[in-house]
């Protein structure tokens, strides 16, 4: 897009929040961005959680973790800036190792990924000896590194099932855990809450303790409240959700998986249980439809990248994703196994 549409498109899609000063300095910022972007022979990758100026404008490709992943791993570009939390862009640099890794600030951490370590982990398998541990994208490197498998939310299930064992290692989203042991019929514990018997294990699946901090927030009683007064609403909501929660909704899948189902459904009402600023990017691309809004606060991670750090990322080459090369290539083993999953 040149500028006249790139300001075009931010003042169809967010006039009711910006001034029309405001919209033109964000288009001028973008344009800045898609020419140092190709002065540096780079490419920008936009997770689904990002503010919606940066994310209709800025990105070459949009996507969830699992999608984003395949995209890092098939650039051929010299640099990838990842508009996305830090583990993100590890999975990149894991998978493009020869490329300059960068993400827009050094503060878009995890409270998920940072709720267990690679100590943590090894302490499991020496727990549960032999049973196949699988991580969740949303885990730093060498945690990884410690893993036969990753998943992503759009592909839990198919991962779990693809191992052929009854007990399997779950890491480390307590919410997660439980819906792909719903899902897979296996039956969910936590060495971290239960004393186990190792001598026990049948049809398990062994979690551990981690939460997202934004889907933790959805309860039963908010979606209740909701189909009292809107009874013809339908509910969307992330598998990092309670099980209870999912369970009360009417779809459960990853940010892509929910973006494709509202776009082939003909919803006019719809309730989104995910991260605040996808809300506002799926309602800017269908504005005839009516979205029930619940949470007020944005992942604090997700929204500490905004356009000029986007920017100050590539003027400036900050801020650079490194993992030991150790950690790296083991680390590249689960992933790419999953990645051969689908």
């Amino acid at each position: 897009m040149n500028y006249t549409q790139t300001l075009g498109k931010l003042t169809r899609i967010l006039a009711d929040q910006y001034s029309e000063a405001e919209l033109i300095l964000k288009a001028e910022m973008a344009m800045k961005i898609k020419a140092i972007k190709q002065e540096r022979n780079a490419v920008i990758l936009g997770h689904n959680y990002m503010e919606p100026a940066l994310f209709h404008t800025v990105p070459d490709f949009t996507g969830d973790s699992l999608g984003l992943s395949r995209n890092a791993a098939e650039t051929d570009k010299d640099v990838i800036v990842f508009c996305g939390v830090e583990f993100m862009a590890e999975t990149a640099k894991i998978l493009s190792p020869e490329k300059t890794v960068l993400v827009p600030s050094n503060k878009a951490g995890c409270s998920l990924a940072s709720s267990i370590t690679a100590a943590d982990v090894r302490k499991l398998k020496a727990q549960f000896p032999g049973v196949p541990v699988v991580t969740y994208i949303n885990t730093y490197a060498d945690v990884k590194a410690e893993t036969d498998i990753c998943c992503t939310s759009g592909n839990a299930k198919e991962v779990v099932e693809s191992l052929n064992t009854d007990t399997v290692i779950f890491l480390p989203d307590e919410y997660l855990a439980g819906n792909v042991a719903k899902e897979t019929g296996k039956h969910v514990i936590f060495p971290s809450k239960n004393k186990i018997n190792n001598n026990d294990l049948d049809v398990q699946l062994i979690g551990w303790h981690g939460k997202c901090e934004v889907h933790d927030q959805f309860t039963v009683e908010d979606i209740e409240n909701v189909r009292a007064s809107h009874p013809d609403v339908f509910v969307l909501a992330h598998p990092e959700c309670k099980p209870e929660v999912v369970d009360a909704s009417d779809f459960s899948g990853s940010t892509t998986e929910i973006i494709k189902y509202i776009q082939k459904h003909n919803l006019q009402k719809y309730l989104l249980l995910t991260e605040c600023a996808m809300g506002d990017n799926i309602q800017a691309e269908n504005p005839n439809r009516e979205m029930l809004r619940m949470c007020a606060v944005r992942c604090p991670y997700m929204n500490q990248i905004q356009m000029k750090d986007t920017y100050n990322a590539l003027k400036y080459n900050q801020y650079e994703i490194t993992i030991p090369e150790d950690i790296r290539l083991r680390a590249y083993k689960s992933v790419e196994r999953m990645l051969r999953i689908g």
